[in-house]
């Protein structure tokens, strides 16, 4: 074979594979759809790009996006805000829609609030087209000791001002529920919350609860009031109920006492009892005594049995008496 013709081919093969990496590592057609965008951008701009590991999409497009729109953004600010970790696409069509709402956003803010990791372009949406946020059914007591349940929608509009270091929608369900359970239980009586339900949401937004937080309060509207327990009544049957252990613990310890002096009592009775029999167990003994030292005579021992004997009997008589019942004649 022809060494000319073995040295073509070579060149075209090492051509071939040159612009196949120059096609793969540059994006041509990227960066001839910014030219014709009338986004003008260097060739060495891209490769640059690749170098520093940006991937050169998620660039030029917002770019031609912004530039298309009318904004004054540059390429490095785009880049700069890519390699900070922002979302580039989602900035750009947040600056465009603010753009067009006629609403202040420079870019330094716009990629500030990115990176603080919220939606701005949600945000701004929501400054154009206010938010509804729904809480749940919040209860209070009034103060007859009725409680009543109500729910609010918050209409919300995001303050771009303050999306950084702004508190969020939980922080404004919470302070609308506290401001709610507050009037509530400032009202004397539950039907006055239930005839006049806007009384809530008036006075809840006039305590300026937006303040600190990333969002603008247009309106709190009261969406339904219900009645919920007798709180008062149940708190009065939980103490009347607790009173009443009180005093059954009160009673029965007062009954142990007087059972326990009962028992003291009758041991010292059977006490007594004993010594009164040990006492008169000493008596035979004694007058055993006098027989044989002759203090008494045999007719004396003998009277003093007749007289036992007629005290056992008139006794025996009495108690017959006593058991038998009355009879009406």
């Amino acid at each position: 074979m022809d060494p000319s013709l073995l040295l073509t081919l070579g060149l075209i093969v090492i051509g071939v594979i040159v612009l196949g990496v120059l096609f793969t590592f540059v994006p041509i057609t990227l960066w001839i759809s910014a030219l014709a965008a009338g986004v003008r951008i260097s060739i060495f701009t891209l490769i640059g790009m690749r170098l520093r590991r940006v991937s050169p999409n998620r660039i030029i497009n917002p770019l031609i996006k912004a530039h298309k729109a009318g904004l004054g953004v540059t390429i490095n600010q785009l880049e700069s805000h890519y390699l900070a970790g922002g979302n580039v696409d989602r900035v750009v069509n947040a600056l465009i829609a603010a753009e067009r709402a006629n609403i202040e956003l420079t870019f330094e803010r716009c990629a500030a609030i990115d990176l603080a990791g919220r939606d701005v372009l949600e945000a701004v949406q929501m400054s154009v087209n206010p938010k509804v946020i729904e809480t749940p059914f919040i209860a209070g007591v009034a103060m007859d000791g009725i409680e009543v349940k109500a729910k609010a929608r918050i209409t919300v509009r995001a303050n771009i001002e303050r999306l950084v270091g702004g508190a969020g929608e939980d922080t404004i369900i919470a302070r609308v529920g506290e401001g709610i359970v507050s009037t509530i239980g400032s009202s004397d009586n539950h039907k006055k919350v239930l005839e006049n339900p806007d009384r809530i949401s008036q006075t809840v937004l006039n305590k300026g609860l937006d303040s600190g937080t990333a969002f603008e309060i247009l309106s709190i509207d009261i969406a339904d009031v219900d009645i919920g327990k007798n709180i008062g009544a149940i708190l009065q049957t939980d103490q009347a109920e607790a009173d009443k252990k009180i005093a059954q613990a009160k009673a029965e310890e007062r009954r142990a006492m007087a059972v326990a002096l009962e028992q003291e009592m009758n041991a010292r009775t059977q006490e007594m009892r004993a010594k009164v029999v040990e006492a008169e167990a000493t008596v035979p003994l004694a007058m055993a005594e006098a027989l044989r030292n002759g203090k008494i005579g045999v007719m004396d021992y003998m009277n003093f049995e007749n007289i036992h004997a007629d005290t056992g009997m008139r006794d025996s008589i009495g108690k017959l008496s006593k058991d038998q019942p009355d009879h009406e004649e």
